[in-house]
């Protein structure tokens, strides 16, 4: 099926209404999803980049061995993330920037991993904000995904498809197909696939890519 881009305004509009009752009630439906993806991340530890961080849900999910940056486009999220850093429970939080994902302000091969939780099937152009992704990531560094990815056949995704037109303006796109993603691997040099798995009795779909140099793909 054809699976429409969201609306960048959209999506942040939508965000932003969320921002009050965010963490009461997406926190407790994105907890697995969430600790599976952070557990990827610390397996690599370092500098570790937190795309669509919003209000700071995953903090608790990262410790000592890692330096989180996050990055979010919706202010009033960001708010809440940077409340959470003010307490002084997470020092390994180092900073939260209001910044696009499809144009990162920073440089070249700056973090050891990237993560996106519940955001790759939210951006405008999913397949800009991967290839952002991996210019960022460093050489041997992993890109980790984690979503509920469109169940492509059967009741699912019969029901995805009915839900996906009615849900665009809460942000939601529930008929994103795992096919995008290889797709755009396929496409790249510099882009493997090196895990995919269900977590949260099948909800959502972890997906990890490492970033390599283009010889060894070529190899």
């Amino acid at each position: 099926m054809t699976s429409t881009d969201l609306n960048k305004t959209i999506v942040e509009t939508a965000y932003s209404r969320w921002a009050p009752i965010y963490d009461a009630v997406c926190g407790p439906v994105m907890l697995q999803g969430r600790r599976a993806a952070a557990a990827a991340a610390r397996a690599v530890g370092g500098k570790i980049l937190e795309v669509g961080v919003g209000t700071g849900l995953s903090f608790d999910d990262y410790d000592a061995r890692t330096e989180i940056t996050g990055i979010d486009l919706c202010e009033p999220m960001l708010a809440k993330a940077r409340a959470k850093m003010a307490s002084g429970r997470y020092p390994h939080v180092k900073a939260v920037h209001l910044m696009d994902a499809h144009q990162m302000a920073f440089a070249d091969e700056t973090f050891d991993c990237v993560v996106a939780q519940f955001v790759i099937t939210l951006v405008a152009n999913p397949e800009q904000v991967l290839s952002e992704c991996r210019r960022v990531v460093k050489p041997g560094g992993r890109i980790i995904l984690v979503n509920h990815l469109y169940s492509e056949r059967g009741v699912a995704a019969a029901v995805e498809r009915w839900a996906a037109e009615k849900t665009r303006g809460l942000g939601l796109r529930p008929e994103f197909p795992f096919a995008r993603l290889q797709a755009w691997a396929n496409a790249n040099n510099e882009a493997i696939l090196v895990e995919r798995r269900k977590v949260a009795l099948g909800i959502y779909t972890l997906v990890c890519f490492e970033r390599t140099m283009a010889q060894q793909v070529a190899a």
